[in-house]
């Protein structure tokens, strides 16, 4: 049984967020998800754009997860920076996306300094925008797509 972590602001949640779900979900079938969720803190130092309380982003995500996957019993921890428990707790692997693959690789590298086992990295490809540009919370507090990458008249 695998342990997979996985992590974000998710606000607001997107298909590009659903499509990391899915495969942290895949992996870690039988075993154990762990989702670190930024807090208020990072996630608002790390961002120009409002963004959500973390109660309320821990809901919604609770929520999206019952929805898209019919799990209702996930950990969903705060995480106050970029490595949250992945570099202290026992993991399989760790689910990022292409931007974030490096701090994947940043995070095995500090899990070998504390003699762990790296991680088995998987990157799941950019969830793409009617657009062709990637699907980003960013591009949808701009108002420039809809959550599933539809383009947004204005």
């Amino acid at each position: 049984m695998a342990r997979v972590a996985v992590g974000g602001t998710f606000d607001p949640i997107h298909d590009g967020h659903v499509a990391l779900l899915r495969r942290a979900f895949e992996l870690g079938q039988g075993g154990d998800v762990v989702i670190g969720l930024t807090s208020n803190e990072m996630a608002r130092a790390t961002r120009t754009r409002p963004v959500q309380d973390f109660e309320i982003r821990r809901r919604n995500l609770r929520e999206k997860i019952i929805e898209c996957f019919g799990i209702d019993d996930v950990r969903i921890t705060k995480i106050d920076d970029q490595c949250g428990s992945s570099i202290y707790e026992d993991f399989d692997y760790i689910v990022v996306s292409p931007e974030t693959e490096p701090m994947a690789q940043k995070i095995n590298r500090l899990r070998e300094k504390r003699g762990l086992k790296p991680l088995k990295i998987s990157v799941i490809e950019y969830q793409l925008a009617q657009d062709s540009m990637r699907i980003s919370s960013t591009r949808i507090a701009e108002g420039k797509i809809d959550r599933h990458g539809r383009i947004l008249s204005r």
